[in-house]
């Protein structure tokens, strides 16, 4: 009974990583993933933890996660907006560059066609 209950969390961890493996997913939606993927497994576990020795199992289950997340290439939420407003702020100042750079190959050209 146990063992199969650890098979299922293991099972509902690769299907969800083999989603997320498959297309590029944004971090939103990874994050969203993740809460999904936390639920489903906190409620197999608390499914666990009512039929069975629920000490050794929370400990072991608890290590065995903190593994398989330690492994994945998961971001924070604070660490997903800080990366967003760098993204924005060096969008802008592209765009600020851009318009400078037309700016100064028009005056070339000025200058080239009033010689």
């Amino acid at each position: 009974m146990l063992l199969a209950g650890i098979s299922g969390i293991f099972a509902t961890l690769s299907k969800h990583r083999r989603q997320s493996n498959i297309a590029a997913i944004s971090r939103r939606k990874i994050k969203m993933l993740k809460q999904k993927v936390l639920d489903e497994i906190s409620g197999k576990i608390s499914e666990l933890m009512s039929k069975g020795p629920a000490k050794d199992v929370e400990k072991n289950v608890r290590a065995m996660l903190q593994a398989l997340f330690s492994r994945l290439d998961l971001v924070t939420r604070e660490e997903f907006d800080v990366q967003q407003e760098v993204l924005v702020r060096t969008r802008e100042k592209l765009t600020q560059m851009e318009a400078r750079v037309a700016g100064i190959e028009a005056a070339i050209e000025r200058d080239k066609t009033e010689r």
